[in-house]
Formats: structure tokens, sequence, C-alpha cells
């Protein structure tokens, strides 16, 4: 009798289907397009359900569902799923972050040499009876400057497609060191602005974040050189789309090719569609046989896997690890993604190095997860939550060219137990150093300046001389734009030299409040770290 039973709720490829079906410890139950009152109802006697894009997978069901161990989603993005839901019912998540990396690569590419011809315009007016030989002349891509926001899998093979048509290639990835780009032969810019400043055509390949969403603005298409063309095979939200029209009417930018929008499917009314420059797929990006028979295939494996073998790839919210270890290392995992990702917002652009050093009691640890934890919390804004986990987390570090290593330094700690996290390259670094206080998890060094703050929610980092009165002046602009202290630091090495005041906020800061700051003779830089 199979063990396992197992729905396949959206459509995925034959094969992937018939690996599940061979296998006499599952029971494969395929109903394409269940009804959301149908899944909650029969939810709890599966052990595993994979979807695509169309099925939700709601807290409900993952509360409602007791039996079920993974859900695994066929393709990139895992938003149609609780993920916090799953974490707390123990329910794996996994996806297939590699499958449709080509295809997508090669859909972008064809969207810009479509838009450099306009062809699809030129196809209506062909079979509308016309022929307008004039008003379609085009644009040649050879010796062109493409800027690629975003050197991650799909950049990287959209950037050699590119210099395969002898385009010169700039990219903006703050995650990608220096030694990384030359290998693959681009220019690397510290800034988004200094990438599109020159570019002919512009590419995106980033994740949707706070700080990457309306990426291209209007203040940033302004700064692009005059007639620029733009891709956006990435995430609707990347391009504000108003500002994005805007700049086409003033002819600023000379046409843009979308597979995504900020509202999907983009609404009738949408003026974008109504332009003549633009060109328009309906996030085809991963639709190809080869990207469907791929993704498919390999969730199926993946959750077969797991199901009988017990074996976790491309996990998206849990390490391999089992039960006792998993509530041994639980504590340090969560201490160590906290403070990678303080370190990522702190640390230097394209840093060569991630080192974890461990001491005292720490260094006794099976450390090889506690290490995946830091690396995935230093990647987590590169790469946003659903591509970095603690399965893929070394991998995709070494594709951004970052060296990571541990240490176990000898000699007397300060503390009974601490790790620290140190990034950069032979001409700066970063560091962030935690402990415990009895199970309390408390930050205690930033930088060589000793502090104590918890590792979590919003912290503000502000970097002043130590003179009289700073103190006071921080307080003052905080409770003047509403936000509530829950506890300070302050960290001062010499009298009178720099000093470093590190306070956990009960809420977000305004942007507002950092430019009061900074205006105080005595603050030289406020830093808001998320956590």
């Amino acid at each position: 009798m199979p063990n396992h039973k197992v729905l396949v709720a959206d459509p995925i490829a034959d094969a992937g289907i018939a690996e599940l079906q061979a296998d006499p410890d599952l029971d494969v139950d395929v109903r394409i397009g269940i009804s959301p009152e149908d899944l909650l109802a029969d939810a709890a006697q599966y052990a595993g359900i994979i979807v695509r894009s169309q099925t939700q997978i709601p807290g409900e069901v993952l509360d409602r569902a007791t039996g079920l161990k993974i859900v695994g989603r066929a393709g990139v993005g895992v938003d149609n799923i609780d993920i916090p839901a799953a974490t707390r019912n123990g329910v794996i998540v996994m996806n297939t972050p590699a499958g449709n990396t080509v295809s997508t690569a090669e859909h972008a590419f064809s969207l810009m040499a479509s838009l450099a011809r306009n062809i699809p315009q030129a196809h209506a007016t062909v079979v509308d009876g016309r022929w307008d030989r004039k008003k379609f002349k085009g644009v040649e891509l050879a010796k062109k400057t493409l800027a690629i926001l975003g050197m991650g899998r799909i950049g990287t093979e959209f950037a050699r497609r590119a210099m395969a048509f002898g385009m010169r290639v700039v990219a903006y990835d703050p995650y990608l060191s220096p030694s990384r780009a030359r290998a693959l032969q681009v220019e690397l810019c510290d800034e988004v602005d200094e990438a599109v400043a020159g570019a002919d055509f512009i590419t995106l390949h980033m994740p949707l974040t706070d700080e990457t969403r309306h990426l291209l603005d209007a203040a940033r298409l302004a700064r692009c050189k005059p007639g620029v063309r733009i891709v956006n095979c990435a995430r609707g939200g990347l391009v504000d789309e108003a500002a994005l029209l805007g700049a086409i009417e003033s002819g600023q930018v000379a046409g843009a090719a979308l597979d995504v929008y900020e509202q999907e499917p983009p609404a009738p009314d949408n003026p974008l569609l109504k332009s003549g420059q633009l060109v328009f797929t309906p996030h085809l990006g991963a639709s190809t046989e080869e990207a469907q028979e791929n993704v498919g295939i390999e969730i199926a494996r993946n959750v077969r896997n797991m199901l009988v073998e017990g074996t976790i790839v491309n996990s998206v919210n849990t390490p391999s690890v089992d039960g006792k270890t998993a509530e041994l290392l639980g504590p340090y995992l969560e201490l160590c993604e906290a403070m990678g990702k303080m370190l990522s917002q702190i640390s230097p652009r394209g840093s060569e190095f991630l080192t974890i050093n461990y001491l005292g009691k720490a260094a006794e640890l099976d450390t090889a997860l506690v290490t995946r934890a830091a690396i995935k919390g230093y990647l987590h804004r590169a790469c946003g939550d659903e591509s970095v986990n603690h399965i893929n987390a070394p991998g995709v570090a070494e594709k951004l060219g970052l060296t990571v290593s541990e240490s176990r330094p000898s000699g007397r700690a300060e503390f009974t137990e601490l790790i620290e996290i140190v990034a950069g390259d032979d001409q700066d670094t970063a560091s962030v150093a935690g402990t415990f206080f009895g199970t309390t998890p408390r930050i205690v060094k930033i930088n060589e300046h000793r502090v104590e703050a918890d590792p979590e929610g919003s912290v503000l980092m502000v970097s002043n001389t130590d003179t009289p009165g700073v103190v006071g002046a921080i307080g003052g602009v905080l409770a003047n734009h509403g936000a509530n202290i829950a506890s300070m630091s302050l960290s001062r090495n010499h009298v009178g030299e720099r000093a470093l005041t590190v306070l956990n906020l009960d809420s977000d800061l305004d942007p507002a409040a950092r430019d009061e700051l900074l205006a105080h003779e005595s603050i030289h830089s406020a830093k808001l770290v998320r956590l």
C-alpha cells in the first residue's frame, strides 16, 4: 500500500506526473483546477501538494492539512503559498529556481530584439494590408551599450547573449564582486544611475523588494540617455508604469518591452496599452516547452525524494536537519540570519568575501547550517526570499563571486561564545558580532564598536562625533517623527572621536527623519537597517 498521498493541483509536465505514479510508495491524485473549497475540505488527506501559480495555498489550508509535509511549486515564485503558515505548521515549501533560467533570458532577449526593430508593430501593419517600411526604421544591437540591473542566473545568461551580438555590457548588482564581474566580462557599476546613464538598452532582472520597487521611476528615467529602450521580464513593480508612459510621450524613452506588470493582467484602460512604442507579452518568460518540462520533472522528483527518502533540496523555509538538531541550532540560525541581513546593509558594495568566526562555545557546534543561515541573511536583499534559502545559499554566493569561509580563532574569547560575520575586500571591511545573554540573542559589536541591540525589527545606526548634545538631538528628531525607541546603545572608542549610537525602534522611520538627523553638524551618517 502507498504510504504517501500526493495532490497535483496545477498542470505540470506529463513526465513529472509519470515519475510520481511510478513510485509504489506514492498515491498520486491529479485534480487540475481544484476549487478552493474542495482543497480546503480535502487538504488533510495529502502528504504532498504540487502547484504552479494558479492554485493558492493559504494559511487556512495549511492549518487544516494536518498530514501535509511538503508543498512543491513548479517555478520560482512562491507568492501563492503562505510561507509563514507553512513554517508554523512544519510544512516544507520547495520551488525550482533554476528550471526557467534559459527560457526567461531568451524571452527577454527576444523582446529586446523585437523592440529594436519594431517587429510586432510592423507585423500588425502587414496583416492590416499596409506596407509602412519608412515608419519602422529600427536600430542595431551591435556596438550599443546594454545595462543589466541584476546579475543573477537570468541576468548572466542575458549578458552572454548580448555579448554574442556585439553589445557592450555594463551591470549593476550590489552583491556581484568585481572578480566575478571580470570573469563574466561585464563592466560593474557601483550605482544604478551610473549603469543606466549611458545605456542604449536597459534590462531588469532583480527581485521586487521595498528597495527595488519603482527602481526606474520618473527621476531615474530623466537621468537616462535620451532614446533609451527598456525591457522588463522580472517583476512589474520594478518600473513605475506612469513614469514610463510619461517618458515615452516626451521622447526621453524610445520604447519599452514588458512581460510583467504592476497589475496582472493589466486593466483594459491602462494607457500604456494604447502606446505604439511598447511591446507586450502576457508573462511568458517561463512559457517554453523545455522550461515547463524541466520544472515539472524537477518538482515531481524533489517531492518524491523528500517524502520517500527524506532528502530536502530547494527548500525556501527550512534547513535540512532532524528534529533534535533543529531544536539545538534554531536560535543560532535566527541570530546569524539577522546578523547577515544587518551586515548586507552596512558592508562595502561588491564584497569579495564573507567570513564567519566562531569563538568559545559556538566553535564547538556543527556550524555548517549556521554558516548557511549567515549567508542566507547576507544575500536576502540580493535575491529576495523566493530564490535564496538554507539549501542553495552557498551556491548563490559562489555564482556572485563571494568567497565564504569559516574560522575558529584561538585564544580567550571576550564572551563565553561569540559569532562574528565579516564582509569586504582588500580595501574595506564591515563586521557584526552576536552572542546570547542566557537564551536571549544580542548583537554586541558592529565594526569594532561595543553595542547591545536586539537582532530584530528596525535598527537605526547613527555615526556621530562624540560631543555633548548629540543624544538629545537624536531623541528630539525621533520624537518629532513619532518614532518610539525600544532600546538604545551608545559606543565610543575614544573621547571626542567617532561614536556609534544604535537604537531599536518600535516601528519604521520616516525618511524625512534621516535628513533631519544628517543636518546636525555632529552626525555623519544615519542608517536604518531592517531585520
